[in-house]
Parts: structure tokens; sequence; C-alpha cells
């Protein structure tokens, strides 16, 4: 086993409290909805396509930040990259949001389509949380300018990154006709 490098020592314990944390939160706010807590505030039935289309420019981000780094553009793909998680975490923010002033919506589907929605849905939400983990080693690997072990995890992070966006959009399409 190699050794770690203080950078990453550094960053370790915070990768694990933010991949515990950051599922734990979203799900204990997702069950709250804050009109049924008597709050008086508005539904946020705006946000569902904003925060897709959120997704779908991460989808977008992420792949040019391979060509970025694949013609050697190390500066673009990092600034693509911090984009990327931005855009990760603005997103989980207007979700949340979304959900603690809107009741869930059903989906509607029959049949066949049912599956495959339910199908990308259950993998979205694993994978996003199991996303997380990869993004921040990815991300401290880079830091700590430990390029052959950021590349290693960033094969594993990158197709498991780009499908939680895609999935993102596919789901809010399938759901989309049955928005009250």
């Amino acid at each position: 086993m190699d050794n770690i490098s203080t950078v990453e020592k550094k960053y370790n314990k915070w990768i694990i409290i933010l991949s515990i944390l950051i599922p734990l939160t979203v799900a204990a706010l997702f069950g709250v909805n804050l009109k049924r807590l008597g709050f008086d505030v508005q539904p946020l039935t705006f946000l569902p396509p904003i925060y897709a289309s959120v997704n779908g420019l991460t989808a977008v981000i992420l792949i040019a930040a391979l060509w970025a780094i694949k013609n050697k553009k190390v500066t673009l793909h990092e600034k693509l990259m911090k984009t990327a998680i931005l855009c990760s975490v603005v997103f989980l923010i207007m979700y949340v949001a979304y959900h603690m002033t809107s009741d869930s919506t059903k989906f509607g589907g029959e049949g066949t389509i049912r599956y495959v929605y339910y199908f990308i849905l259950i993998t979205h939400i694993v994978l996003s949380i199991v996303v997380i983990p990869f993004v921040l080693i990815t991300y401290v690997r880079a830091l700590a300018q430990r390029f052959d072990k950021h590349r290693k995890m960033a094969r594993i992070t990158f197709p498991i990154w780009l499908y939680v966006a895609i999935s993102g959009v596919l789901v809010y399409l399938m759901i989309s006709p049955y928005y009250a």
C-alpha cells in the first residue's frame, strides 16, 4: 500500500463525513413538507425543469471536461470539474427545496414503461449516493497532485456521475406529464 499524502489525510475525514451527512440530510429533509407543518410557503413547482436542466448541464460539462483533459487542456478541465461539482450542489439544493414545499408526484405510466421508470429512478438514487465519495476522493487526489491515483479513480467516477446526471434528466422527462 502506498503512502497517503498530507493533503489526502487532511480531507479524508471530510470525505467520510460528507459522504454520510449529505445522503442522510437529503433523506431527512425529503420527508419534511413545510406546508404540512403549518408554514405558509408557496410550492416551488417551477423548480423541476430547472434542476433537470442543471443535471443535463452537468452531463455536458462532464463530457467537455473529459474532452479537455484528453486534449491536455488541464486548466480548462479543472475549471469544468469545479463547475460540475457546483452544478451538482445547486441541483441538490433545488431538489430538496422543491420536495420540502411540494407533494411528491406519482408516476402514472403503466405496463413496461413503469418498470423502466422505476429501474432508472432506483439506479439514479442509489448511484447518486455512491458517487458522492467517488467525486470527493477523485477531486482530493487532484488537489494532492496524485494524478496517477486521480486518473484511476476518475475512470470509475466519471461514468457513474455521468449516468446520475443523464438519468436525472430522464426521470424528470418521464414523470413531467404527471406533475399537477
